[in-house]
C-alpha cells in the first residue's frame, strides 16, 4: 500500500522532489523507497527523464492501481465517519478571487454548522495548473472558457458547478448602457481594459476582433477585476467582465454580448478519493447550492 501511494504521488506531482517536500521525507529516503517498490515489482517502474525521473507504463498502472485503492478507503472511511457522526476532519479548498467572492461564505457557513475545519485559499492559476493544486487541497474550483472539464482533470473527480456568463462592462453613462444586448460590430470601435493577452478574458477581446475582422483597441491591460471596474466606471473604455461578481450599480452597466461565445465553465475538482470524504462532500453540497443561487439571467 505505501508503495501504491508513492507511485500515485509521484504521478501527480512528477518529481522525486516534489513528493519528498509533499510527505516531509528527504529526497533519499523517497528514492530509496522507489528502488523497494522495484525490487518488489520485478521490474523498472521509473526511468530516468531529463535530470529526474518519470513513471514507466508499469509505474503509472501501478500509480493508477494507487488511486483506485485510496478511494476504496476514502468509502469505508466516509461511512464510518457517519457512524459515528464525526464531521470528517479538515477541508482545504482552493478558489480564484471572483469565485471565491460568492462561494467563500457559504461554505463558511456551512463548515460552521457542521462542526469541521476549513481552510481557505485564493489563488489565480492558469487553466493547466488547477489539477496539480488538487494534490494539495481537497477541492480545487477551476474554470475554462472552452470546456466544463479543465486540461489535465481526466483522472479527476469534476463536478460541474455553472456557466458564467462574461458581459460587457461599461459607465452607465456609455452611449451603449441604453441598449440591453450588444453585438461584436457595436463594440468593434470603442477603447477596451483588457487582461493581459494569453488570460482567459482576452479570448472574448479575440472573438470580438476575429468576427469584425479588425483588431481592437485595447488600451489599458490590467489583472484585478475590481480595480477594471473602476477604471471602466470613470471612463468611456469597456471591459469583459464575469456577471456574478461585478454586480450592475449606479457606475457599472453589464450588457451581454449576443454573436460572441462569452461564458465560462465552473467546476469543483477534487481527486477522487477525496471526493468520498463526508466533510468535502459538504463543501461540495454549500458550493452546488451557491452556484444554483446565482441569478444567471438578471443582467441591470
Amino acid at each position: 500500500m505505501r508503495h501504491l501511494q508513492l507511485l500515485r504521488e509521484l504521478a501527480e506531482r512528477g518529481s522525486v522532489t516534489a513528493v519528498a517536500a509533499a510527505t516531509h521525507r528527504t529526497v533519499s529516503a523517497v528514492s530509496q523507497q522507489l528502488r523497494t517498490a522495484q525490487r518488489d515489482a520485478g521490474m523498472r517502474l521509473v526511468e530516468p527523464h531529463g535530470r529526474g525521473v518519470r513513471l514507466t507504463e508499469a509505474g503509472q498502472l501501478l500509480a493508477q492501481g494507487g488511486a483506485e485503492v485510496e478511494s476504496a478507503l476514502a468509502v469505508v472511511q466516509a461511512r464510518w465517519d457517519a457512524y459515528r457522526d464525526d464531521p470528517g476532519g479538515r477541508v482545504g479548498l482552493i478558489a480564484f478571487p471572483s469565485a471565491a467572492i460568492w462561494l467563500f461564505p457559504p461554505v463558511l457557513d456551512a463548515a460552521r454548522s457542521a462542526g469541521f475545519d476549513l481552510h481557505l485559499t485564493d489563488l489565480d492559476p492558469a487553466e493547466s495548473e488547477f489539477a496539480g493544486l488538487t494534490a494539495d487541497a481537497d477541492i480545487v474550483i477551476g474554470h475554462s472558457l472552452h470546456r466544463a472539464r479543465p486540461l489535465g482533470t481526466e483522472r479527476l473527480a469534476v463536478r460541474e458547478l455553472t456557466a458564467e456568463p462574461l458581459d460587457i462592462a461599461m459607465s452607465r453613462a456609455h452611449p451603449l448602457a441604453a441598449r440591453p444586448s450588444v453585438r461584436a460590430e457595436d463594440v468593434a470601435d470603442a477603447t477596451w481594459i483588457g487582461v493581459p493577452e494569453g488570460y482567459p478574458f482576452d479570448t472574448v477581446l479575440t472573438s470580438i476582433a476575429a468576427q469584425v475582422g479588425r483588431p481592437l483597441d485595447v488600451v489599458q491591460r490590467m489583472r484585478d477585476n475590481r480595480l477594471i471596474e473602476t477604471l471602466v466606471a470613470s471612463s468611456g473604455h469597456l471591459a469583459v467582465l464575469p456577471r456574478f461578481t461585478t454586480r450592475a450599480n449606479e457606475e457599472i452597466a453589464l450588457r451581454p454580448i449576443l454573436d460572441v461565445d462569452a461564458h465560462r465553465f465552473m467546476s469543483a475538482i477534487m481527486r477522487p478519493d477525496r471526493d468520498q470524504r463526508r466533510a468535502v462532500r459538504t463543501v461540495l453540497a454549500a458550493i452546488t447550492a451557491a452556484a444554483r443561487a446565482q441569478d444567471r439571467g438578471d443582467v441591470g
